[in-house]
């Protein structure tokens, strides 16, 4: 075999072996590529929980004040609902970035598996040409240097050999440097779990903070119901404010009807609903308390309920039980975060709404049109409420009727 081939089969080995190391460095930044959009995700939540933090902070500082403790009861309560509002939503904060470090941990094993198979290869690599040269040794350079035909082709065969050389260093270099990568990528994937165990035992606490919150804020409310005259006050205010949003319902309906004539809309392009409800708490299906007239368990005064109350875990779903448009969200003392949604004439009858309140958190905003069985908020306790469930009222042609006849 003559020198010239030799030295162009060992060119396209060379050639090869950069290739191969090119191609893995490629995998190895593909499969990376996701983790910064992930870390991205995980920085703006933090962001997001400092701000919440502050918001907290404020709160509570607010709580610690002589003007809190002059506060009428119901006024504290409402209080104390913006502080359950702010840990819902740090709790919420903590599971996505709980859920985002679960994504992390797998691209980072990810990694790991990856910067191993590296690892791997160049070791091989390596192995095989410290095998190649304990079989040849120098002797194997100086046969190709003792070849040599004239002084040019020395100095030919000395560049030659140099370049195998330089070769062989790059192949080790490529190892150690493959074996780095590896130790990195094991640590970077062991402070990623590390992180995520102290996102778990803050939510944990978060959690217990939560329920110690709400039982804070129950027993206001459980306070007032067990004094007779607060109880009657208590229930008169409730009353005044049912009968006030619902002559506010009754005005945004027909504002809603003659919005819509304005347009010039004919019946079958107004957004209305199906006429037929869907149950609004997807998972919980236990009535707490019916529609009509309940009686005080102490004073056995008789106390009209305006809807049903669904039993539900802070922070469960709330739906919209039919398509239609929000006419109202916003907060009342008495029914706390509410939603209203207006689903025109159905089967039902005419100008059929739903409300929905003491919601912890409120998704819609007045003039969003929703299908029927869209998020619309959350299950909390907020205004006149002794722990988290729904009330959920159903009003046709402008009056309240019982709920569970069209469920």
């Amino acid at each position: 075999m003559n020198n010239k081939r030799v030295a162009r089969i060992i060119a396209v080995i060379l050639a090869l072996i950069m290739l191969i190391s090119v191609v893995y460095s490629a995998i190895g930044v593909l499969t990376a590529r996701a983790a910064p959009a992930t870390q991205a995700e995980i920085n703006r939540l933090r962001e997001e929980k400092t701000r919440l933090d502050q918001k907290k902070r404020e709160i509570q500082s607010r709580i610690n004040t002589l003007e809190f403790e002059r506060m009428t009861e119901v006024a504290k309560k409402s209080v104390l609902d913006d502080r359950i509002i702010l840990t819902g939503q740090e709790i919420d904060n903590i599971r996505e970035t709980i859920d985002f470090y679960s994504v992390l941990i797998t691209e980072k094993e990810q990694e790991v598996i990856d910067a191993q198979r590296r690892e791997d290869d160049q070791l091989a690599l390596y192995r095989r040409r410290v095998r190649d040269m304990e079989e040849n040794g120098v002797i194997s350079y100086l046969d190709i240097l003792f070849d040599s035909t004239s002084f040019t082709d020395l100095l030919a065969r000395l560049d030659f050999v140099a370049d195998i050389m330089q070769a062989d260093e790059k192949t080790y270099y490529k190892y150690i440097t493959a074996k780095h990568e590896t130790e990195a990528a094991r640590e970077a994937l062991e402070q990623t779990k590390f992180e995520m165990e102290e996102e778990e035992v803050l939510l944990m606490l978060k959690e217990q903070d939560l329920l110690e919150q709400l039982d804070e804020a129950t027993a206001i409310i459980e306070a007032l119901e067990a004094d007779r005259v607060a109880e009657s006050e208590l229930y008169d205010q409730v009353s005044e404010d049912a009968a006030r949003i619902q002559r506010e319902i009754n005005a945004k309906t027909e504002e809603l009807r003659r919005e819509q004539e304005r347009l010039h809309l004919q019946e079958s392009q107004r957004v209305r609903g199906t006429g037929y409800l869907q149950w609004p708490v997807p998972g919980y299906n236990s009535i707490t308390s019916g529609f009509g007239v309940r009686v005080h368990p102490v004073y056995r005064v008789p106390r009209q309920h305006y809807g049903i109350d669904i039993g539900a875990s802070h922070g469960a779903r709330v739906v919209a039980a039919d398509s239609g448009t929000v006419i109202t969200s916003s907060y009342d003392s008495s029914y706390g975060h509410y939603i209203v949604i207006s689903h025109g004439t159905t089967g039902m009858g005419n100008n059929v709404t739903t409300l929905y309140a003491h919601l912890s958190s409120r998704g819609v905003k007045e003039g969003d049109v929703v299908v029927k069985g869209d998020t619309i908020g959350r299950v909390g306790s907020t205004g006149v409420s002794t722990g988290p469930h729904l009330h959920f009222e159903v009003s046709i042609a402008g009056r309240k009727v019982n709920p569970t006849l069209h469920l």
